[in-house]
């Protein structure tokens, strides 16, 4: 600002007059996006609880939101209305309580947008009668989902997905293929999946690492388990307690698998309960969770049961190993609030 020249008698009053231009000209100022980011993120963490809190590197995938390419990029108003539209008809579709409605919505979704990731992925649950059916549906699924992100959007954001709200189709739809892929027992393709999807969201929203490590040490990636342990070690949730006791024994470290197993009892003791036969699975997937729960074990044994079966020596070793230590339940010193299952939230 252009200082006007002030009375030497008067200095008090020129500051005055300095700081209210000031004042006035900030007011006219448009907000940066990294202002508007950091704005948005502390009125969202003065609601939310301290187990809820938004990192403060959230800030920059926000900040990447509002200026990088957008999803629309190069098409005209009509196009990106319609494709907006298709989006809001396959969340109401998702929401749907018959499946005839749900079909019927989603078709509607899919007129106007070929593309809409949510929509063909509704369609294909709906219609696919064999795995192998829904496995190419959602692979075309995916490939509609990157074709409408575009790889410059998609180069752009990598490192922060899931936060950007555009995002969330394709990621849910990989999900969904990786997900078919492990029960189809094609491990590797469904490993490649979850790496690409950690890479583009290592904050890892979907919780995906947690069959990862199990699909890694199905196939004895010792290497991959180990990389994974590290990356996410202030992960203290029973799934990776377990997975790191099996990781130890594979590793040759059977005094490092002893004190991991003491940790994994004190995560989730239900987990040696259901192992051990002494308590049957559920016929159906819990929806919610709290750490430490019945309900927890068995979405862990979902991803981990696989990868202990495959190892019948590490099998033995841990039935041995809870026998001698009386196999009774070791009670948990945490008591945190439910959350939300794996794939049970349109989100």
């Amino acid at each position: 600002m252009t200082k006007s020249p002030a009375k030497k008698s008067a200095p008090k009053k020129a500051a005055a007059k300095k700081t209210a231009a000031t004042k006035i000209s900030a007011k006219k100022a448009p907000a940066s996006p990294q202002a508007l980011a950091q704005e948005l993120f502390s009125m969202l963490n003065s609601r939310l609880g301290p187990e809820e809190l938004i990192l403060p590197s959230d800030v920059d995938a926000l900040i990447a939101s509002l200026t990088g390419p957008s999803v629309h990029e190069g098409l005209d108003s009509t196009e990106a209305d319609k494709k907006d539209e298709a989006q809001q008809i396959a969340f109401d579709a998702m929401e749907a309580e018959t499946e005839a409605e749900a079909r019927k919505l989603a078709k509607s979704a899919l007129r106007l947008d070929p593309d809409c990731v949510d929509a063909l992925v509704l369609v294909n649950d709906l219609d696919a009668p064999t795995r192998k059916s829904r496995i190419e549906g959602l692979k075309k699924a995916v490939e509609a989902g990157e074709r409408a992100l575009g790889a410059k959007f998609i180069q752009k954001n990598k490192g922060h997905f899931w936060l950007l709200l555009e995002t969330r189709p394709w990621m849910r739809a990989l999900d969904r293929l990786a997900s078919e892929l492990k029960e189809a027992g094609l491990n590797m393709d469904a490993i490649g999946i979850y790496e690409r999807m950690l890479e583009l969201n290592p904050n890892d929203n979907q919780g995906v690492r947690d069959p990862l490590l199990g699909l890694y040490l199905t196939v004895g990636d010792l290497k991959g388990a180990g990389k994974l342990l590290k990356r996410y070690e202030d992960d203290a949730l029973a799934n990776f307690a377990w997975g790191r006791v099996l990781e130890r024994f594979l590793a040759g470290d059977h005094a490092g698998a002893k004190a991991a197993l003491e940790i994994a009892r004190v995560a989730n003791h239900h987990v040696e309960l259901y192992m051990t036969a002494r308590k049957p699975l559920p016929e159906e997937p819990p929806e919610m969770y709290s750490p430490g729960s019945e309900e927890e074990a068995v979405l862990l044994l979902s991803n981990l049961s696989g990868s202990w079966a495959a190892h019948k020596e590490a099998t033995f070793w841990l039935f041995d190993e809870l026998q001698l230590n009386g196999n009774e339940p070791t009670q948990g010193k945490r008591k945190l609030k439910p959350v939300p299952a794996k794939g049970k939230r349109v989100q």
